[in-house]
């Protein structure tokens, strides 16, 4: 039943089927050779992050590290950035540090490139020692499978895995939902409206599945869209695809606060605000409403249901690199 909601979350009605396969496949051809003409498709490798953030908050704090878990694609591993403390993963392990008052084991899994189907193998690096599993993990995936074409339910099935088989772990699970395509600087109309459209339906297909699975998702989608085309040398990175640490850190404040309430660590409550469009909707209507706007939580409430939100951004504390989170805080107020 979750796969043949997905599907027909993944298709819009039918809507990609009007625009016909071999447009499709055009399309997205185009974006990836749109992806290989901004600087080769070539972006700074993705600097190691493992590592203890908020190293202050241990002397005054008797309770173990919380342990974060990252896995996905190259966003999720920060390719385009140069600095440790510019990804992903070291943002979001530094601003939950300086939540929770309390250190944040980092553990980034994630691999540029990966398609979904990797999911499992990078769940697999998390969950090997029984004894000290992750208390949190962050998914950032999809982009790639949009770009290989990899049919939505199939992406979806293995993303619903992973979320399933980490949260038996006993790990709470936030998925930054597919990006919106449509905002690579050399793709044009209409090849754009394409690419955000096929983006946004596997986004509303993934939130379903991660909702169904106990998880929560947070849609990325254009999130960048009004930064990028106010400042697109600021938020993209050098080869003009992968975010820039500003772009990254944009990311990074749209999934702290879900990554926080999921831990318990924000105010969790069932109100909701009229005034900032939040309600409760039927999980794949809610899926759709959330695709088409960046930033948008989506939780699982008593079935069929679920909770739309847009929770109040905090700021991310600057996190030092790796190498000096031994010795340096990395729990700075946000």
């Amino acid at each position: 039943m979750a796969r043949r909601i997905a599907a027909g979350a993944a298709y819009g009605g039918g809507g990609i089927g009007l625009i016909g396969a071999a447009t499709v496949g055009l399309v997205l051809a185009e974006v990836q050779l749109a992806k290989r003409a901004v600087g080769g498709g070539v972006a700074p490798i993705a600097p190691p992050a493992d590592g203890l953030y908020g190293t202050a908050f241990a002397a005054r704090c008797d309770l173990p590290p919380l342990r974060l878990g990252v896995l996905g694609d190259s966003t999720a591993a920060g390719q385009g950035v140069r600095r440790a403390g510019h990804t992903p993963g070291a943002l979001l392990a530094s601003g939950l540090a300086a939540v929770a008052e309390r250190p944040v084991e980092l553990r980034n899994v994630a691999l540029p490139g990966a398609m979904s189907d990797d999911l499992e193998r990078q769940v697999s690096l998390l969950v090997r020692d029984p004894v000290h599993p992750p208390d949190v993990c962050v998914i950032m995936i999809g982009a790639n499978d949009v770009t290989h074409r990899m049919p939505p339910t199939q992406s979806v099935r293995h993303l619903a895995s992973a979320v399933r088989r980490l949260r038996t772990a006993g790990a709470e699970v936030v998925v930054g939902t597919c990006p919106d395509l449509g905002t690579i600087e050399p793709v044009y109309q209409p090849l754009r409206w394409l690419a955000r459209r096929v983006s946004r339906q596997l986004a509303a297909a993934q939130t379903i599945g991660v909702v169904e699975q106990g998880g929560r998702t947070v849609s990325l989608g254009d999130l960048l869209g009004p930064e990028f085309a106010a400042n697109p040398r600021e938020l993209f990175g050098p080869d003009n695809y992968h975010p820039s640490a500003e772009g990254y850190s944009t990311a990074a404040m749209a999934v702290l606060p879900t990554l926080c309430a999921a831990l318990g660590l924000w105010p969790e409550t069932d109100r909701l605000d009229g005034s900032r469009d939040e309600g409760m909707l039927p999980v794949a209507r809610a899926a759709t409403k959330a695709a088409a706007e960046a930033g948008t939580e989506v939780t699982g409430a008593r079935a069929p249901w679920a909770l739309l939100k847009h929770r109040r951004r905090r700021r991310i504390p600057t996190a030092p690199d790796p190498t000096s989170t031994s010795t340096s805080p990395s729990g700075a107020r946000g």
